[in-house]
């Protein structure tokens, strides 16, 4: 994790792309989803603007780019995996000793951070408390599973951040799940359109299992905000 900054990694990446394509128009949710699979695979900030300059690079080369603007992070995707393998095989060639004498987030940060997303998970049990009973509960449940992790903070010692973020990512899943088995045939069928809509110029730029990443994190972020859930892993600590 190192700190990442969940909000400055996708700004950051925007506003880069906004300079190098010369416009400053609004990301598409197919770019959003594309970065949210970057982030999850742990490709660093550095590598993703180094990847997005030599996809730029090659474009300008290739007959579409005489005189057309480069228009989604799609044509980045290849460009920016390898540059963040580039740099992974590099690390791992170093010798590296780290010494922690300090944990990387405040406990009572950590604190807030669970409790205010326990809070939005019980608000949307409110919501649909008449309109859907089980999802209701089942996201009642979250929120106590929530509540439980805090006293992981509590404990003497060292706090174990690659367990809390184990069973956040656990808890990430189910809620996906719970959305998915619960979500009506019309926002699915508006949420797999638009993914249609989104992904139709580039299913034959992409590699098989790229897409299906961004796939499944587009419908993931589309079911979490017409929910109006929050993403429950520390990579989305603010």
């Amino acid at each position: 994790m190192e700190n990442w900054n969940y909000f400055n990694y996708f700004t950051e990446i925007e506003e880069y792309f906004w300079k190098k394509r010369g416009a400053h128009l609004l990301v598409s949710p197919l770019d959003w989803a594309i970065m949210e699979t970057w982030h999850k695979a742990g490709v660093p900030l550095e590598a993703a603007l180094k990847g997005i300059d030599r996809a730029f690079e090659a474009y300008q080369r290739s007959r579409r780019g005489a005189g057309k603007p480069l228009k989604s992070l799609a044509y980045c995707t290849d460009a920016v995996l390898d540059v963040a393998e580039e740099q992974q095989e590099a690390a791992a060639g170093a010798t590296k000793s780290r010494s922690e004498s300090r944990e990387p987030f405040s406990r009572e940060d950590l604190r807030t951070y669970l409790e205010r997303n326990g809070a939005l998970l019980g608000k949307a049990a409110d919501r649909c408390s008449q309109a859907q009973p089980p999802l209701c509960a089942s996201l009642r449940v979250a929120a106590a599973s929530l509540t439980s992790l805090q006293t992981l903070l509590e404990t003497p010692g060292p706090l174990d951040l690659e367990d809390l973020e184990r069973r956040l990512t656990i808890l990430d899943e189910k809620l996906h799940a719970l959305l998915l088995s619960h979500a009506s045939e019309e926002l699915m069928l508006k949420i797999r359109r638009e993914i249609d809509s989104q992904l139709a110029l580039y299913r034959r730029k992409m590699k098989a299992e790229q897409l299906a990443l961004v796939e499944k994190q587009y419908l993931q972020k589309r079911l979490l905000d017409a929910y109006q859930l929050p993403r429950l892993s520390l990579y989305y600590f603010p």
